[in-house]
């Protein structure tokens, strides 16, 4: 169980110029006494294609962390364009907004941010030299993706089984109180609608269990797979053919916001 939980940021100045601080205001809750501070930290993911163009906009550390609901602001400067590709200035891109003791991650929150010119006109032909100051930014608020890691806090009771772990995925069960919990309760319901309507085959679709039932145990190797050698050319070609055009849907971040709550605030300590 995490000691500390994460139960809301707010983007405070949303949307902004892309020249503009980043300001969150965020909540959580501390079940009991630390001995260390809390280091939240903003980074602005500059090229898809690369994790050399990342940039940590800021860092903060805070605490004492009195037991109990908290809440603080915390702000981080813009990004420097001069370490972003210029084709990449424009578009969507994510902030990773973190929280660590001491020195382990414990949450991450990303966000989408769409860059685009305030002007139709310029959106429409922009020109060679992207124009900075023209440029808005627009942070998804309301679509975050949260994951959470169990790491050890001051006893080691509260140490994972193997720890120290490689970071391991997102915890599954989240608790309701916690920052991101609707959302992963509306990717649950969705998913659930999709089986009943489906019968619950969607892992397995496009498999015919007929045709592996009726297979000739010669067919079969030591390992229990199917010989397909002996197929002719032009049965692979039709199977193949078939195949053709099948595209996947990406997936889409789906959440609800959850404003925090007011709650007195807690001092940052730099």
């Amino acid at each position: 169980m995490s000691v500390v939980t994460l139960l809301g940021v707010n983007v405070v100045n949303n949307p902004a110029k892309f020249t503009d601080k980043y300001v969150f205001e965020i909540t959580f809750e501390c079940l009991e006494s630390l001995e260390k501070d809390l280091e939240w930290k903003l980074t602005y993911v500059g090229s898809a294609q690369s994790d050399s163009h990342d940039q940590e906009l800021d860092s903060l550390l805070v605490g004492p962390i009195p037991v109990g609901v908290n809440k603080f602001a915390f702000e981080a400067n813009p990004p420097d364009t001069s370490r972003i590709p210029i084709d990449e200035l424009l578009g969507v891109t994510v902030v990773l907004l973190t929280c660590s003791y001491d020195g382990r991650e414990f949450v991450r929150v990303g966000y989408y941010v769409n860059n685009e010119y305030e002007s139709e006109e310029l959106a429409n032909n922009p020109p060679p030299q992207p124009i900075i100051e023209k440029i808005r930014r627009n942070v998804l608020a309301e679509k975050p993706r949260v994951t959470r890691f169990n790491i050890k806090w001051d006893s080691e009771a509260t140490a994972p089984a193997e720890f120290p772990p490689d970071q391991p995925e997102a915890d599954l069960v989240a608790d309701e109180e916690e920052y991101g919990a609707d959302e992963l309760a509306e990717e649950e319901a969705e998913t659930a609608e999709i089986e009943a309507e489906t019968g619950g085959d969607t892992a397995m679709d496009g498999v015919e269990g007929a045709e592996v039932d009726n297979v000739d145990e010669d067919e079969l190797s030591d390992d229990g797979s199917v010989d397909i050698e002996g197929e002719s050319d032009d049965e692979l070609e039709e199977e193949e053919g078939e195949g053709e055009g099948d595209v996947a849907d990406g997936d889409e971040m789906e959440v609800d916001d959850k404003p925090a709550p007011a709650i007195g605030q807690v001092p940052p300590v730099h």
